[in-house]
């Protein structure tokens, strides 16, 4: 992913992220802590993201658990073509040869 994508994609999970509503939210648990499995897990489609990021919050509020995680999100079912873009990507983002993060970003405070 070249940089101005980078930007792009975290651009947009900052916006998701300032409208998500749970209670045990903080700055920098989608743009910064979950970019890389967001990425993965959506194949960086907007509508998958944002299934993905629905359903993770009914979950989050159903479970009592009030914020995303991987591991949250990991119960999630999202759509067949992310899912399988997803099991392509997962090597390269755990080994670091790939990141969705931005080389120079300032952690949300």
């Amino acid at each position: 992913m070249c940089g101005k994508g980078r930007a792009n994609w975290r651009n947009t999970l900052l916006a998701i992220e300032q409208r998500v509503v749970l209670a045990d939210k903080y700055p920098g648990m989608i743009a910064d802590d979950l970019s890389d499995y967001l990425f993965a897990r959506s194949t960086r489609h907007i509508g998958s993201l944002m299934t993905l990021i629905n359903r993770g919050c009914q979950r989050a509020v159903r479970t009592g658990a009030e914020r995303l995680d991987a591991e949250l999100l990991s119960k999630v079912k999202n759509d067949a073509a992310s899912e399988k873009g997803r099991q392509e990507l997962e090597l390269p983002f755990s080994t670091g040869k790939l990141t969705s993060k931005p080389r120079n970003r300032n952690r949300v405070t």
